[in-house]
């Protein structure tokens, strides 16, 4: 059985998969890692663009590890998820200083890079060196489970390491990077999450949850996540055509991104509280300032976070005297800084 689904995959593969995408064939591993990091929570749709405008701005590694950091996480503004620019960075200077540039051959010492974990490594391993290493993320587990009838939850130990074991002993030793690039395409295009196109899939004959009626109940996952509420509340401030902005440095959603001067509430409020909260008094002090404009309240489904809030724009006559972290930056260079997408969506809406 085990051997029919990978033949008949890889059959399909080189007969019917028709699925087009610039690093497809890429044996270049630092062109394979960048997609891969990109491609990390991220559709191939958005991803796209970004992968290209990256090789285009930095067609080495060496370029890459040199370019000043703000520069990069401008240009990977609205990807989200900004811990993979952080590792991004890293691993290119690593790779940059420590082994001239040169990508490292071996599984291991490509897992060992910051941000890469055993499916980046095995991805990056099979696609660029040959090695014979079995890609496992969610597009596999779904096909696995479903095919197999596994039960076992994807988001367990046990689960992990059974899923594994078995996509290990399915893989085509000869061809791993064309067998791992098929297995994900097939679960991209034919064995999708939700409506997937079993009157299409090669592997419906043997399908345990195709005949037994069971698409929607696999795969099985155990763990809920409970998601927290956040209330971000933003003073755009602004004197003699400059804004207060700040570099956000704590370990929590966007490190390293911008933003203006910050309200954060355990609950919704309104106009008039953050106007009389403590972050107003205290930014603003003794200074008279003018409140333009109050946005009306967005809202950002992150993975395990739901943010909402809204900008309050204010005019000051002149400088605060104590702005701690914030300093002010002139409104046309605003765009060269890179912010959160809760932020440049509000940009976005009110420059039209």
């Amino acid at each position: 059985m085990k051997n029919d689904f990978s033949k008949k995959l890889l059959q399909w593969n080189s007969e019917e998969n028709k699925r087009s995408m610039p690093w497809k064939g890429e044996k270049d591993p630092y062109k394979i890692w960048l997609s891969e990091i990109i491609l990390q929570q991220t559709r191939v749709e958005q991803g796209w663009a970004y992968y290209e405008n990256f090789i285009k701005t930095f067609p080495t590694i060496h370029d890459l590890a040199k370019a000043p950091e703000k520069k990069v996480f401008k240009m990977w503004e609205g990807l989200g998820y900004y811990n993979r620019c952080r590792n991004l960075i890293q691993t290119a200077k690593k790779i940059s200083t420590e082994y001239n540039g040169k990508f490292p051959s071996s599984y291991d010492e490509i897992k060992n890079l910051k941000g890469i974990g055993p499916y980046t490594a095995a991805a990056i391993s099979s696609f660029a060196f040959n090695l014979p290493y079995a890609v496992v993320d969610g597009n596999v587990e779904r096909i696995l489970s479903r095919y197999f009838g596994i039960n076992t939850p994807v988001d367990t130990a046990e689960g992990k390491k059974k899923f594994t074991t078995l996509a290990e002993s399915l893989l085509d030793k000869a061809t791993p990077g064309k067998y791992n690039q098929a297995i994900m395409d097939f679960g991209a295009v034919i064995c999708k999450p939700k409506n997937p196109l079993c009157d299409q899939c090669v592997q419906s004959k043997k399908c345990y949850a195709f005949l037994q009626h069971k698409i929607e109940e696999l795969p099985v996952k155990k763990k809920t996540i409970a998601k927290k509420i956040r209330w971000l509340y933003y003073f755009i401030v602004e004197v003699d055509g400059e804004i207060y902005i700040r570099k956000r440095t704590e370990k929590d959603i966007w490190q390293n991104l911008y933003e203006f001067v910050l309200l954060e509430t355990q609950r919704s409020i309104t106009g008039k509280e953050i106007l009389k909260s403590s972050v107003a008094k205290t930014f603003f002090a003794n200074e008279k300032y003018a409140v333009k404009h109050i946005s009306p309240v967005y809202k950002q489904q992150l993975s395990h976070q739901t943010i909402n809030g809204s900008f309050i724009h204010v005019r000051l006559k002149k400088p605060v005297k104590d702005s701690g972290a914030y300093f002010l930056v002139n409104k046309k260079e605003i765009k060269k800084y890179a912010f959160p997408k809760f932020i440049t969506h509000h940009l976005k809406s009110e420059n039209g």
